[in-house]
């Protein structure tokens, strides 16, 4: 938990731990006391790196493979004109 805590910080997980802070803050300031649930969750998404702000679902589980095509020549691909009237 502690290393979860400390490393991976990248753009994307300061900005949600910084507009959740925000929202709880003005949430605070004009007593919209559902703001601040709201901006617990964005704060702790990127304090926790969870969800987007974790990047790539944190531990790569969510990766997919990259797909290599085999290179086709023209001489595969075959083409039909359409007649209009």
């Amino acid at each position: 938990m502690k290393q979860r805590l400390l490393t991976g910080w990248n753009f994307r997980r300061i900005m949600y731990a910084a507009i959740g802070i925000a929202l709880i803050v003005q949430s605070i300031m004009i007593k919209e006391w559902f703001g601040i649930l709201v901006g617990g969750y964005f704060a702790a998404m990127g304090i926790f790196a969870f969800g987007c702000a974790g990047g790539n679902c944190f531990g790569g589980n969510c990766t997919t493979p990259i797909q290599k095509y085999p290179s086709s020549t023209s001489s595969e691909i075959e083409h039909e004109a359409i007649k209009t009237s």
